[in-house]
């Protein structure tokens, strides 16, 4: 089955596949105990009949025994049943938040595609843990089940009508219970949908809460969530109401249905059917069964959760890849010559664009959203509407992406820092200290070349004060450097960086151009920015106007032959 044609009941069918031999084991282990309750109510009927009834100590003694026995086979089944649901559970979401965000971080993308940030995350966590809790309601459902059959041939026994009754109406009151669950299901969906979007916008106003701040624009933002939020709010209100509706009439249905057995019960006391313990045991059971009988509405309310979230999380899943799918390996080693010929995206018009290996190339642009285009070619976020990228004369079409990842790395200027410290934020790896200047270890070298071991020392601890999380405890500036020294120290043969040292000082910003220059000697590196600083050092620049090459040459010879260029770089 191709991931387009994945379906929530699929996610659902894996889910419980996945855990199939913890799902039996707790089954099992809840039937002994189903078993055990419903023999109860019998084993006291029995006590009444031959000992109480008979005034015999010895059988009194004896059946209380059986009884004891059967309270502690009865509890430790229900435990380590109940254990091995929960475990089936838990694994069960887990693995599906593996593969959630396996999804998102495959490297043809196409998952994030009309999702916010918060969505995902949502999807991830309360979706997969909802599907991941079929595994615990299918479990109980077959608990419930062996109770209500236990109780039926127990009462089929003592009375054939009993029995008749329990067997013909269990099956009614599911055929109902599922159809109340119905409108639960739909605005359970609903509820999920508008609680991720609620999510997304939430996480979006906290990660540009400077920005918004800066631009006097907080209260704005604020309004936006608030009635996102108060969507969210009625569509969560709409759901628990109607959760609440099923609850209600299941238990209704269900308390009429027990109190129908007792009323017959009772009856054929009356007329000498049924001896008192009969009665007792009778009596019993029916109260017995509104445990399963309610079991039977958390499960359907369960299962009408799980399938919503199961849907949300096949549409996840199922998402197309924004890019095509390459086998060829890349070439190894790689030169790193890139060569862009009539490219259309975005901001593109027709581009043709040659970027020599080894050299360190300047990309200026008039328009933003040119730049924006050509990012996401070079890193293959998206696929140009016409013409193509080549890396060493292969398109990159033909390329697998994940190697392709790891020979051209795009950084952008607003990737985010990681909860932890400045060092696991810059090398999660051992140290190492391969490299021309061998005394001294690449992770230091990164770090001096970007200047973020003067972040370092600013800080009380070091490297190894935690960031925060997005790295909110640095300043601009500070999150910029330790960005910039994470992808010189990833190390890969193509760097495109995208205007790195915005919020930092002149005098910082000429230092950290040196640095960046001197670590990436020899080795394709691309700037695209505007900033005179990191453009002087550059061995060429390309300027990039109206969606293609405007002019080339150095930043020196551009600055006073170009007006263009004078415009776009010193305005």
């Amino acid at each position: 089955m191709g991931a387009g044609e994945l379906s929530g009941r699929d996610v659902l069918a894996r889910s419980v596949k996945g855990q199939l031999r913890r799902v039996a084991l707790g089954s099992a282990l809840g039937c002994v105990h189903q078993l055990g309750e419903a023999l109860v109510p019998v084993l006291i009927g029995v006590v009444i009949d031959q000992a109480v009834a008979g005034q015999d100590a010895g059988r009194l003694a004896l059946w209380l025994g059986v009884l004891a026995l059967m309270y502690v086979t009865l509890s430790w089944s229900f435990r380590l049943g109940a254990k091995a649901g929960e475990r089936g559970a838990e694994e069960a979401a887990h693995t599906l938040r593996l593969a959630i965000v396996g999804r998102v971080l495959d490297a043809r993308g196409g998952a994030e595609d009309g999702r916010l940030p918060g969505e995902l995350a949502n999807v991830a966590t309360e979706d997969a843990k909802r599907v991941g809790a079929v595994n615990m309601a299918l479990m109980s459902g077959i608990w419930a089940i062996a109770g209500v059959a236990v109780s039926a041939v127990a009462l089929l026994l003592i009375s054939v009508t009993l029995g008749l009754i329990v067997l013909l109406g269990t099956p009614v009151l599911l055929w109902l219970g599922h159809l109340l669950s119905k409108p639960l299901e739909r605005r359970s969906e609903a509820e999920q949908d508008r609680a991720a979007h609620a999510s997304g916008v939430a996480a979006d106003l906290v990660a540009g809460l400077r920005v918004l701040k800066g631009l006097g624009a907080q209260q704005a933002a604020v309004e936006r969530y608030r009635r996102t939020s108060r969507i969210s709010l009625a569509a969560t209100l709409r759901s628990a109401r109607a959760e609440s509706w099923q609850t209600g009439l299941v238990l209704a249905l269900t308390g009429g249905f027990i109190a129908l057995i007792a009323l017959v019960g009772g009856r054929l006391a009356l007329n000498g059917s049924l001896t008192l313990g009969q009665l007792v045991s009778a009596v019993g059971l029916a109260l017995f069964l509104l445990g399963p009988l309610e079991t039977f509405a958390w499960v359907n309310a369960e299962l009408a959760q799980g399938r919503a979230s199961a849907a949300r999380v096949a549409e996840v899943l199922a998402a197309g890849p924004a890019v095509v799918d390459g086998d060829d390996p890349v070439a190894e080693p790689v030169r790193g010559d890139l060569r862009l010929r009539g490219v259309r995206l975005g901001g593109l018009d027709g581009l043709d664009l040659d970027l020599r290996a080894g050299q360190l190339t300047g990309i200026a642009v008039t328009d933003p959203a040119g730049a924006e285009a050509l990012l996401r070619c070079l890193g293959r976020e998206t696929d140009p509407e016409s013409g193509s990228v080549e890396l060493d004369g292969v398109p990159l079409t033909r390329l697998d992406p994940t190697g392709l990842r790891a020979a051209v790395l795009v950084a952008a200027h607003d990737a985010a820092l990681f909860e932890g410290s400045l060092a696991a934020n810059v090398t999660p790896e051992e140290e190492s200290s391969s490299g021309a200047d061998g005394d001294r270890p690449l992770t230091e070298r990164a770090m001096a070349a970007a200047r973020a071991d003067e972040v370092a020392e600013s800080l009380p601890y070091g490297t190894d004060t935690g960031v925060g999380e997005g790295g909110r405890s640095l300043s601009g500036g500070q999150r910029q450097r330790v960005l910039l020294a994470r992808a010189l120290r990833a190390g890969a043969p193509v760097l495109v960086v995208h205007d790195p040292t915005t919020a930092v000082d002149t005098v910082t910003e000429a230092r950290i151009a040196e640095g960046l220059r001197e670590f990436r000697q020899g080795r394709t590196t691309i700037v695209v920015t505007n900033s005179p600083a990191l453009l002087a050092v550059t061995d060429h620049v390309i300027l990039l106007d109206a969606g293609r090459v405007g002019a080339e040459g150095t930043h020196a010879d551009l600055v006073r032959t170009d007006a263009t260029y004078r415009t776009a770089v010193l305005a």
